[in-house]
């Protein structure tokens, strides 16, 4: 996959129209998800901004990461428009379900692969900020943890760190949302009525 991004970055750094659109299209859905964690209905918007900096600035893009320098873009696109909407980062809407969290080997890097489809990580906006910034950069974007420190300014450790105890915070919700389901759900209807509750009365003789 890098190594496509950066075969894709250099031909569209010399003209090549379709290997723009393989960079767009190959960072257009992490960033997108990113960017609604940051500013919301507003992300289409702020994301259509990044992309025209980004066309703007390739051509002087010198090597590197070329991901996490997009990202980057996005990112100060998001804070200067928060900056003019004089409100503080929110995280409004749900980003991904995280299903299964990896081991404490890797856990930012396993939660990539068990990010599914559209659902409830509503849950992420009960993150301290920093956390939730380091899970959506590396589960979410797909960044390791030196490229999203280098976003951030922060140390890879310290963007590690935030992710695991991030991703840990939400295995915790999760699974308290879990436990509140089935504890909601109401007990089998026999032909007469609701079933009772299980009882250890014996029937009277006779």
């Amino acid at each position: 996959m890098s190594g496509d991004l950066s075969e894709a970055v250099s031909a569209a750094q010399g003209g090549d129209e379709d290997a723009f659109r393989f960079l767009y299209r190959s960072l257009q859905p992490g960033l997108l998800r990113y960017l609604t964690a940051l500013v919301g209905a507003d992300a289409e918007d702020v994301a259509s901004e990044a992309w025209l900096q980004i066309s703007r600035d390739l051509p002087s893009f010198t090597g590197g990461e070329f991901r996490a320098w997009a990202v980057t873009i996005a990112r100060n696109r998001a804070m200067d428009h928060l900056r003019r909407l004089r409100r503080r980062p929110a995280l409004p809407v749900p980003v991904q379900a995280l299903v299964h969290l990896a081991s404490d080997a890797d856990t930012a890097e396993g939660a990539s692969e068990t990010i599914g489809t559209e659902t409830a990580l509503a849950l992420i906006a009960t993150l301290p900020p920093r956390e939730a910034e380091a899970v959506l950069l590396r589960a979410v974007v797909g960044l390791d943890a030196g490229s999203a420190g280098r976003v951030l300014g922060r140390r890879a450790g310290a963007v590690r760190t935030a992710a695991h105890r991030g991703l840990r915070r939400l295995a915790t919700l999760l699974e308290r949302e879990d436990s509140v389901a089935v504890d909601a759900v109401p007990p089998p209807r026999t032909a007469n009525g609701p079933a009772l509750r299980a009882s250890h009365t014996e029937p009277a003789d006779g």
